[in-house]
């Protein structure tokens, strides 16, 4: 005999509960997903679904399953002679890009303290995050009048200096995507208007760096330019930043040669080479 009844009041907690269970399901595939991956090893690189069930403690069916979505993004192949499965190159460019984050503040690192011993002020090192910028190595200037940096601060793509030099170089749909957004202005200098933006990231991409005027943090002025990779890849920038006091316009210009070649050192050291990106159009 069926207990739900055409009272809402004592259907909804059936409900309820049929939508715990399917969040349980949901996140249980989840879980065996990464254990499916996690059972290779490099004595044991190609496993068949009998065993995968066995070790998972599930149904052949479920890993089955499992399995054939992680082919199709990727993450798994299936040897066409054996039918047993082994990682695919999917992880490796994951595993490229964790790698690229790990190696570019080693790489940096030197160029960064050099840049701040010519210049005086803060140096900044920082990466796209979700449409954002994120600081993954900050050098704070040991002048008593300086700008203030937070390891793992998140700024805005569209007004700081470091943000421009990196979305600048972005896929369109990148761009299309935080320009479509709600452009919030943190200081009457800050620039909101989309066309205006493309406009500046077009004039980045000519001469290889940004400037921020006042335009993230009042009285606040910064250049910055981009970090590439093997690929010609944007993977993050380098920027100089200080009180408006001591940084006059013609000031960060004069920092943008030294700034360039800082970047072209630590890109070179990541693997671009620019002779051989520029002979391929890039």
């Amino acid at each position: 005999m069926s207990l739900l009844t055409d009272d809402p009041i004592m259907n909804a907690p059936n409900k309820q509960q049929e939508k715990d269970r399917a969040t349980r399901n949901r996140l249980s595939s989840v879980a065996t997903a990464i254990h499916l991956l996690k059972a290779f090893t490099e004595s044991e690189v190609e496993i068949g679904v009998s065993a995968l069930a066995k070790r998972l403690k599930v149904a052949k069916s479920t890993v089955h399953r499992l399995a054939q979505t992680l082919v199709a993004e990727g993450l798994l192949e299936q040897n066409p002679q054996t039918e047993r499965y082994r990682l695919g190159v999917g992880l490796f460019a994951l595993g490229t890009l964790v790698r690229r984050r790990m190696d570019l503040p080693n790489e940096a690192r030197p160029h960064l303290f050099d840049l701040r011993k010519l210049t005086g002020e803060t140096i900044i090192l920082g990466i796209p995050s979700d449409g954002e910028v994120m600081h993954i190595y900050d050098l704070e200037s040991p002048q008593a009048l300086a700008m203030k940096s937070e390891l793992g601060a998140r700024k805005p793509a569209y007004c700081s200096a470091v943000g421009r030099a990196i979305f600048a170089f972005a896929p369109p749909s990148v761009v299309d995507d935080i320009l479509s957004g709600p452009l919030k202005r943190r200081t009457p200098k800050s620039v909101t208007d989309p066309e205006r933006l493309r406009a500046i990231f077009a004039e980045v991409r000519e001469r290889g760096f940004a400037f921020e005027d006042e335009e993230n943090e009042p009285g606040i002025r910064g250049i910055a330019a981009p970090v590439r990779d093997s690929t010609g890849a944007v993977i993050g920038a380098v920027g100089i930043a200080g009180p408006l006091q001591r940084l006059t316009m013609e000031t960060l210009e004069s920092f943008s040669q030294p700034l360039l070649a800082a970047v072209a050192t630590i890109s070179s050291r990541l693997g671009y080479t620019a002779a051989y990106h520029h002979d391929l159009g890039s």
